[in-house]
């Protein structure tokens, strides 16, 4: 059994480098311009050079020597490290061990216009990483957020090619950077990230389930168990809301509404309509109805009646 997962991408090694990946991140545009696994036999050479771009280097398997600058540095499985725009490196292998490389090489620009950054906390995310990016230590750093199984990620969705695996691989790249960010990361305070007001999300949750189910029978205990609160807790949301309603006002309005419309718009019998929209009966619905709109439903209806019939003199 083959131990080294990695292995498998060197059956398609460029399966990733012929994709032409652009990411639009923020006000910034990721260009991929290598994205593979490569082997460096033992003892090989990869004199003094630099690039224009970023080039992250993670070490799945091996050992071996960067010199970052001007300082050298040891390199064995678990660790990466950054080379970007300007920086000169220098790559060894270990004499006796061969060194296997997982190699992302992004060329990232910022992109004309602000319209791009249509998310404000997407935008901030990207500023923040490559703000860091800039100011990254030339040292290695463990992989402590396995950004390597990114790499592997990636290649497999690639090679599947199944519905959503190019999002699949853009998203795998992001995760590269922002993970080997955080590997660095010196305890910084972080922004808090967006939140919501769950009382008004409850609430509204709470008022489309009520909309949706008036008509049977309904407790303030049904309405809680759905949002996954206490009744204590939805009460007193209702009660801190914007109109300031109880539970029970809430459902006795919605179904006068629904009342008000069979009584406009049909002809059924009031104590057919009292059953259909949740209240026990018609007797319970007149004086309901009469106490809230200071009229018996027949006098509505005929009231709406009325009103219908003028205006529809009044079209002719």
């Amino acid at each position: 059994m083959n131990s080294f997962p990695y292995a498998i991408m060197a059956e398609r090694p460029d399966a990733l480098e012929r994709l032409d990946l652009r990411i639009g991140w923020g006000r910034y545009e990721i260009r991929v311009l290598r994205f593979h696994l490569t082997t460096f036999a033992p003892g090989r050479i990869i004199s003094f050079h630099k690039h224009e771009e970023y080039e992250f280097h993670f070490i799945p398997r091996g050992k071996g020597r960067v010199i970052l600058g001007e300082q050298p540095f040891q390199l064995e499985d678990g660790l990466f490290y950054l080379t970007g725009p300007g920086i000169m490196h220098y790559q060894e292998a270990d004499t006796l061990e061969a060194m296997h490389e997982l190699c992302l090489y992004v060329d990232i620009r910022e992109r004309a216009g602000d319209e791009h950054a249509a998310d404000p906390w997407e935008a901030a995310e990207a500023e923040q990483c490559m703000a860091r990016l800039r100011e990254l230590p030339l040292v290695p750093a463990e992989d402590v957020y396995d950004a390597m199984s990114c790499f592997l990620e990636a290649y497999q969705a690639s090679v599947d090619n199944y519905a959503g695996s190019y999002t699949t691989i853009k998203q795998a790249v992001l995760q590269i950077l922002l993970r080997a960010v955080r590997a660095f990361d010196t305890g910084k305070t972080q922004p808090a990230l967006p939140s919501r007001d769950m009382s008004a999300i409850r609430y509204r949750l709470a008022m489309k389930y009520i909309h949706a189910n008036y008509a049977g029978p309904l407790t303030l205990e049904d309405v809680a168990e759905k949002l996954h609160i206490s009744s204590r807790q939805l009460q007193r949301i209702f009660k801190t809301s914007h109109d300031r309603r109880s539970f029970s006002t809430i459902v006795e309005d919605i179904r006068l509404e629904a009342v008000c419309r069979r009584l406009a718009d049909s002809t059924l019998p009031i104590e057919t309509i009292a059953v259909m929209e949740g209240f026990t009966g018609g007797s319970y619905l007149h004086t309901v109805f009469r106490k809230r709109m200071g009229m018996t439903p027949s006098e509505y209806r005929k009231t709406i009646l009325h009103r219908n019939g003028e205006e529809h003199l009044k079209d002719e």
